[in-house]
């Protein structure tokens, strides 16, 4: 669509890109037009833009479906998505193991987004370390090698350096990374076993992952032992350990509930708020991976938090049981 630059004074950082329409255009909506003059952004974005008061024709804050004819001004202030300006240092709240030259060890609390996202570009886990290790600016993903869900509480790694990262993301696709969780179940899980259940995105609901109707499903291995049987209420409880071979998303979630035994607190995969669980009953308790830089092993541990500790102790455990949890 040919256009008129308009000149302007404003010619600062927040100066709007001003089209004036020529007169023989033909008359459309406002966002359509826009896409005609601005092909190097998306529809959606443009949509935002004028919803959000960004966009004014002919002096007048422009609506999504105002219609624009020949000599219409336009002024458009381009904003920033959101995913552009997700990347800076945030003062966040997270407990620092362990750090070395070339990896930090967090204990992520309950509720903390680990990487910013959709709904959540602001506040997360990688925000924070920004804030406090400035260098990880120079490292992709801000050093984030695997990720806990938002309410899921324990320990990951980070890397401190590019060779870091690459060596540590190795380490986990040969499955030599030792992740260990304590989680409260569901029902009486008795004894030991292993879930090698391929997980991907459930075909029906898309914010879930399933094991049962997979889309692009990936190899996921849990192994898991009982710790545990107890009550609350008319609750039946189970505590148990998992140790991660493969770690795909919601990987221990999807196994359980396969098991038809889901996490306590967990709505997304059938897990109910009972004996007090506020949140999925899930925390990465144990953590161990070999030091990129020297290859000595290293090993690390998190006690639960305090909301995971007092559904603990509400439960009446059967027998003496075995408090690892």
């Amino acid at each position: 669509m040919p256009y008129t630059d308009i000149a302007t004074e404003d010619t600062g950082p927040d100066a709007p890109e001003v089209f004036q329409l020529p007169l023989d255009v033909l008359p459309d909506r406002l966002d359509k037009t826009l896409a005609r003059l601005m092909p190097q952004h998306s529809r959606s974005r443009l949509q935002a833009w004028i919803e959000d008061g960004h966009v004014e024709v002919d002096g007048a804050v422009g609506k999504v479906r105002t219609r624009v004819g020949p000599g219409a001004l336009i002024r458009v202030w381009p904003q920033q998505a959101p995913e552009d300006q997700a990347f800076v240092p945030e003062d966040v709240a997270f407990r620092v193991v362990a750090d070395a030259p070339d990896w930090i060890v967090v204990d992520k609390p309950a509720g903390l987004v680990t990487h910013p996202g959709a709904g959540n570009w602001h506040g997360t886990l990688l925000n924070g370390l920004l804030f406090r290790y400035p260098e990880l600016a120079r490292v992709a993903r801000a050093g984030i090698v695997h990720r806990l869900d938002k309410d899921t509480s324990g320990l990951l790694v980070v890397a401190r350096t590019e060779t870091a990262q690459t060596q540590l993301v190795r380490q986990l696709q040969a499955r030599t990374v030792r992740r260990e969780y304590c989680a409260l179940v569901h029902g009486a899980l008795a004894g030991r076993g292993t879930v090698d259940a391929p997980i991907g995105r459930d075909a029906r609901v898309p914010v879930r992952m399933s094991a049962d109707r997979p889309v692009a499903p990936k190899p996921a291995v849990t192994h898991y032992e009982s710790l545990g049987v107890g009550h609350c209420g008319g609750t039946v409880v189970s505590r148990v350990l998992c140790r991660l071979e493969t770690g795909r998303t919601h990987q221990i979630r999807v196994h359980m509930a396969r098991l038809r035994h889901p996490l306590l607190g967990d709505t997304l995969y059938g897990g109910r708020h009972e004996a007090g669980a506020g949140r999925q009953m899930l925390h990465a308790r144990a953590l161990g991976f070999d030091d990129p830089a020297s290859g000595r092993p290293c090993a690390f541990t998190a006690e639960p938090p305090d909301d995971f500790r007092r559904v603990l102790d509400g439960i009446l455990w059967d027998g003496d049981g075995d408090e690892r949890a």
